[in-house]
This record gives C-alpha cells, structure tokens and sequence, in this order.
C-alpha cells in the first residue's frame, strides 16, 4: 500500500491540470470501462480517500471496500452513476463539477436542435449522393418559435440564453432554480408540454422523472414537436419516443444519451431518418476535460480539508 493517501480515477487519464492539484495523492487508474468486481479489488488493494468519477458507477460494494473512502466526487454534473444514499449512510460526500461542462453541452443541444430544424443530416447526404433539393426542401425556421426546457441549471440557463439570442420564447421547469433571468418563464410540465415547439432535456435523472418523456406525455405535445436530450437516456421511454417519430407526431429528436450506454447494436433508434444520434459527447471537449478535472480534483481537496479539521478540532 502506498505511503501517499489514494485516489482512484474511474478512467484512463486526467487532465494534467487537475494531477497538478492532487500531487499529494497516489493516483490509481481504473481505466474506462471498470466493472464493479474491479473496483473493489482496487479499493481492497488501494484503500482510497476519494474516487474521481469518470466513467461507471460507484456503488454499496465499492464503498465497504474502502473504510478510508471520504468523498466520491464526479467528473462532470451528472451524479447519476454514483449510489447517493449509500454514501450518505457511510459519511461519505458526494460532489459533482457543476457547471464545468455547461458550454460543452449546450452547444451540443444546440447543435441537435439546429439537426432536427434545419435537416443538416439529411441535406448533407443528398447532395453527396448527387442532388439539390432546393425546390423542393424547406427547414423549420426556429426564430419565433418557443423552447420548452426541463431542468434550469448551469447547462439548462446557457441553452436558454443562446435560444433567447435567436428569438426564440423561452419556457422552462425547474422546481430549484431561484433568480430565473427574465427570458425564460417559469411554468408548469403541462404549460410546457402545450406551448413548446421544441422541448430540451437539462435534468438529472431521479427516480421521480424516470421516462418522463413517454407516450402520456409526448401525446400532450405539439403536433411536429421537436426533442433534444442531452442529459440522460433514462429519461426517455424510447419505444414510445419510437413510436411517435414513426407517427409523425414527433417531427425530429436529436440525441445524445440512451437509457443503456454504449448504446446496444442493433438499436431501434437506429436507421431512423429523424432520430439524430450522438454517443453522449456532449461534454466531451478539450476545455470540458480539463474544467471537469479540475473541478473534481479541487471538490475532493476541499472535503478532505474539511475532514481533516474536523478530525483535528
């Protein structure tokens, strides 16, 4: 066992940035695709303060292998993967990056919603194949139109100030946001499933919002709604998404979570001409990387701080 205090990365690497914070610790990759039998063989060998949250998910077991274990701290938003309650009854914190990734995947959702409007896809690969449809295509025009926005958090408000920017009304529901900026109205799920021409997906996933977006409630949207999902897959009942796409009912969705990941081949989504797929890249960019790091790295130096003044006192 190491002389240093450890800390396990459920990944392959992390940003030099956030390595240069923690250069007190011993870092132990899991690598990317750590099984929970994994884990806990790291944690019997290693016995760490902390785990960094890459990719995976930290469970009961993973903890009772780790008596020393302080704080499970995300490297990202998303703390999803990471069982809460568990930790709670163990005195072991939980912190997420909040906000660190918010201008990755709002240009992502962003990015989707312009696939679903403006059929880039479906454009781009018939003027490879030879044609031009000018005469006979024509786009969603998203200015004027309203955007209908669940969860109104770090990644919720930057979306809604880019849709804002292009004119669109902005509806938005979040139970937790306080001090809203005044382009975004706060309403309720039935206001925003009535009113919104596009709807975008910002919330964690709860046992409460599991399949929000099913066949009850995409049945009270908008003919010819549009749907983005960026934040995860279990919120959407995807036979049903399926299902609507296919009636019509639901012009385009554009994706970029799945409620099993890697998403399993073959898949029903794909081959669907207006389901728009992306393998939950949303916060993954250069920047991203680093500002999740670095924010994982500094919330597990401040909880092992505060644990250590407690132990002191």
């Amino acid at each position: 066992m190491s002389a240093r205090p450890v800390v396990i990365v459920t990944g392959a690497d992390l940003a030099s940035q956030a390595l240069a914070l923690l250069t007190d610790f011993e870092i132990v990759y899991a690598g990317k695709t750590p099984q929970t039998s994994d884990m806990v063989a790291l944690c019997q060998r290693h016995n760490p303060v902390a785990i960094i949250v890459r990719y995976g998910s930290v469970g009961a077991e993973v903890m009772d292998a780790a008596p020393a274990l302080r704080v499970i701290s995300k490297h990202g938003s998303g703390t999803d993967t990471i069982d809460k309650e568990a930790a709670k009854a163990r005195g072991i914190e939980v912190c997420a990056a909040v906000g660190a990734n918010a201008a990755a995947v709002a240009e992502q959702a962003m990015a989707l919603l312009l696939a679903c409007a403006k059929s880039v896809v479906h454009l781009n690969e018939r003027m490879h194949a030879g044609f031009w449809d000018k005469a006979t295509h024509k786009s969603v025009e998203l200015h004027g139109r309203t955007i209908g926005l669940v969860g109104l958090g770090a990644i919720g408000q930057r979306f809604a100030k880019m849709c804002d920017a292009m004119g669109m009304k902005v509806l938005g529901v979040d139970p937790f946001a306080k001090n809203l900026p005044d382009y975004i109205q706060a309403v309720d799920f039935e206001t925003l499933w009535r009113e919104s021409d596009a709807i975008s997906l910002h919330c964690p996933l709860t046992p409460e919002n599991r399949q929000l977006i099913n066949a009850q409630t995409l049945a009270a949207c908008k003919p010819g709604v549009m749907l983005v999902n960026t934040a995860r897959g279990g919120l959407v009942d995807e036979p049903a998404l399926l299902a609507a796409v296919q009636s019509g009912h639901v012009f385009a969705a554009g994706l970029d979570s799945f409620a099993v990941e890697p998403m399993t081949a073959p898949h029903i989504f794909q081959g669907v001409p207006q389901i728009f797929l992306s393998p939950h890249i949303g916060g993954v960019t250069s920047d991203a990387y680093i500002n999740m790091g670095v924010g994982a790295a500094k919330n597990v130096l401040a909880v092992l701080s505060k644990y250590s003044q407690a132990v002191s006192a």
